[in-house]
């Protein structure tokens, strides 16, 4: 058989690309992600060696400077990078979703502004809905934009930014005042440049100092502060007023479909860790793999990742071919994540006492697993959209 999450039907690009990024991984991230993660040190040279492979602008036009492939090439690298390391598969997560919302939704204006910088890795880009009391509602949103003579002002404060200290270009949705009577009318994303860095970026625009995390570490994630920031109207996303909640819906079902992705990447890892040390350890005078035990377990963890994986690049294919996947993708981000965490703890069980060691890989995996279960809406969430979109399909006729 072949190896596990094997995709049919890929371009010789999409392999060539897929090759490219799974030899970096093996050479420049596996290697290093230990000592960087265990400092909480942010990955800059493996940033640079993406920039230089112009993985910044995989999804982004050929007419800005990008290489034009689909979500699904995107999703099947971020694969491979969360197979390394998954916080660098964070680094480009947020510049994607932007890099996506510009493309689906910008201006003219903005997009040649922005596209071609942020294709060359010059331009980073983060995006940001969540806020301190906010949760899931994104509709109870109360950091506000106020319509001026010249522009707007921003006050209120904002939360779980990745990339906050390290991006130049946020997507921020804020509440303004449409008139509209559903809260979610009122919404507006802006566009916000800065510079990178903590403190007081801009006048009224402050980027606190990271957030410690139990792991995700090396990717930074901020809070962001607002205190009569003011902003151009031109750098409303899309030119107009009242359609943020849109847009960001439409970058999230990007997300969940990278969340999946990296899911996969990290269920794919923890499996190979598992299967190498389950040969190599030996216990009763014969490997650990050849206890039906532990075989099968390796065989119910196989075939997790599998599913998973399937289930990822049906919902990225998908959202390709223009039709609606929030059902897909929550489904994909649903079983990936939770698959994970299952893949990845029984490979900490194989280990044994090991496992629970610094120095073994799989105690870092044990902790970037648990954050792929909240990122992007928590399980809960994916079931509540599952089981909408299944009441839409399914009407009853009675």
């Amino acid at each position: 058989m072949a190896r596990l999450a094997q995709t049919a039907g890929l371009t010789d690009i999409q392999e060539e690309i897929l090759a490219t990024v799974r030899t970096f991984v093996d050479k420049e991230i596996i290697p290093h992600a230990q000592t960087l993660e265990h400092g909480d040190t942010y990955p800059a040279d493996i940033v640079e060696g993406m920039k230089e492979m112009g993985l910044f602008g995989l999804t982004i036009p050929e007419e800005y400077g990008g290489l034009g492939e689909s979500l699904l090439t995107y999703a099947l690298v971020v694969e491979q990078i969360a197979r390394g390391w998954m916080s660098v598969s964070g680094v480009i997560n947020t510049h994607f979703i932007v890099a996506h919302m510009l493309k689906q939704h910008g201006t003219p204006e903005q997009k040649e502004k922005y596209l071609p910088r942020m294709a060359a890795g010059e331009v980073r880009g983060s995006f940001s809905m969540s806020e301190p009391e906010l949760g899931s509602d994104v509709a109870a949103i109360r950091t506000r934009a106020v319509k001026g003579d010249s522009g707007y002002t921003i006050n209120g404060q904002k939360m779980w930014l990745t990339n906050g200290g390290t991006s130049n270009l946020t997507a921020v949705l804020v509440k303004t005042d449409e008139g509209a009577d559903k809260p979610h009318q009122n919404l507006t994303t802006f566009l916000v440049e800065k510079p990178e860095g903590y403190g007081e970026v801009l006048p009224g625009l402050t980027i606190p100092g990271k957030i410690d995390k139990m792991g995700y570490k090396g990717v930074d994630t901020t809070e962001m502060v607002f205190d009569g920031f003011e902003i151009a109207a031109d750098q409303i996303l899309g030119g107009v007023s009242g359609q943020g909640f849109r847009h960001m819906m439409d970058g999230v079902e990007v997300g969940r479909v990278n969340v999946a992705a990296r899911a996969c990447g990290i269920a794919i890892r923890s499996f190979e860790l598992a299967i190498d040390y389950a040969q190599q350890r030996k216990t009763f005078g014969k490997a650990i793999a050849e206890h039906q035990a532990i075989a099968f377990k390796l065989a119910e963890m196989a075939t997790k990742v599998e599913a998973a994986h399937l289930m990822m690049v049906n919902a990225a294919r998908l959202k390709d071919s223009g039709q609606r996947n929030d059902v897909e993708a929550g489904m994909a981000k649903l079983i990936a994540s939770e698959y994970c965490a299952e893949v990845t703890q029984e490979a900490f069980r194989i280990h044994g006492g090991y496992g629970y060691s610094k120095e073994y890989e799989i105690e870092r995996l044990m902790r970037e697993a648990p954050f792929l279960l909240i990122g992007e809406g928590t399980s809960e969430i994916q079931k509540t959209i599952i089981s909408r979109g299944l009441l839409r399909e399914y009407q009853s006729r009675g």
